[in-house]
């Protein structure tokens, strides 16, 4: 147990919060690649990635991506996980774009469509300073975030041919058996990177019973030699859940997407120290964090040299 290797991974920017919501949220492109690689440096082996444009607003063309995208490239060796989730506004035809296009070692894909709540946000923001913001989270009121079967198939053979590889994310536990059914067609290859979220509203809760149901769903669906473990907590489980899937053998991800926060009422300055955080977690459990190599052998990814970035 002790020589295992815990992948963390660091979420940048995401496409949830707006940029009135945190002063330390990146939104530029310098910014989130400037973060992108502070994560790294602090011990973060994979960056999940979103682009932003326009008043912060979220972004999945090309030319928002690519900038960043070259600059981490150029100046880490951080596993790179570009998202198709990009915003629940968006078109699975326009989210899939930068996956598609810069073949990624890893991209994120949701599992299943949901009713992402993000409307009590607006119980703790009262001012916005852009005009697009408020409508936005109101609108999750009633707002569906679509990812349909039709809409995953054409996910997952968009990018059949280029060698990249999926963090699974699965918000509930019928998710996990949607997985499964894409497994049993062939569509995509074991070892599955499953990437389990807690506490977002529309989703499975953070109660260590949710965690562990999850967990044994996956074990009982995949077997534990199909699969890699990952969680992420929403909000203020962010650090809590880390902790209990890091005991439970699971990996976790981390980063100002997630979570504005590093503890009760105190905004994270950072990216990194979210990662410091969970670092000292796992660290004080006798465990080791992957390094990006590690994280490459771990979940067989292709290596950066065989991307388009």
């Amino acid at each position: 147990m002790n020589n295992r290797k815990v992948i963390i991974t660091c979420a940048i920017t995401g496409s949830i919060h707006t940029p009135s919501m945190s002063p330390y949220l990146p939104v530029t492109a310098g910014d989130i690649a400037l973060s992108a690689i502070e994560a790294a440096a602090a011990g973060a082996a994979i960056v999940h990635l979103h682009a932003r444009g326009n008043e912060g607003r979220p972004d999945q063309s090309a030319e928002a991506f690519a900038p960043f995208l070259k600059e981490i490239r150029s100046r880490s060796d951080v596993v790179i996980n570009v998202t198709t989730g990009g915003s629940p506004t968006m078109s699975i035809e326009e989210r899939v774009r930068p996956a598609a296009l810069f073949k990624p070692e890893v991209a994120s894909l949701n599992m299943g469509s949901m009713n992402l709540g993000m409307y009590p946000m607006l119980d703790r923001v009262k001012t916005f300073s852009y005009g697009w913001e408020r409508p936005y989270i109101e609108g999750s009121r009633d707002r569906i975030f679509r990812n349909t079967f039709s809409d995953i198939e054409y996910v997952l053979k968009c990018c059949a041919e280029n060698g990249t590889r999926f963090e699974i994310e699965c918000y509930d536990i019928g998710h996990l058996y949607t997985l499964a059914h894409f497994a049993d067609r062939g569509l995509i290859q074991a070892p599955f990177y499953i990437q389990s979220v807690f506490g977002l509203l529309g989703g499975i809760g953070a109660h260590p019973e949710d965690v562990l149901q999850m967990r044994r769903t996956a074990d009982r669906l995949f077997g534990a030699d199909r699969y890699v473990w990952s969680v992420l907590g929403a909000g203020r489980h962010q650090l809590p859940v880390a902790a209990m899937a890091a005991a439970m053998g699971g990996n976790v991800r981390v980063g100002l997407e997630d979570s504005l926060w590093i503890s009760r009422g105190e905004l994270a300055i950072s990216n990194a120290q979210q990662v410091r955080a969970a670092r000292t977690i796992i660290e004080g459990l006798g465990l080791q964090i992957a390094t990006p190599d590690d994280a490459r052998e771990i979940l067989h990814l292709k290596g950066n040299d065989n991307t388009g970035i």
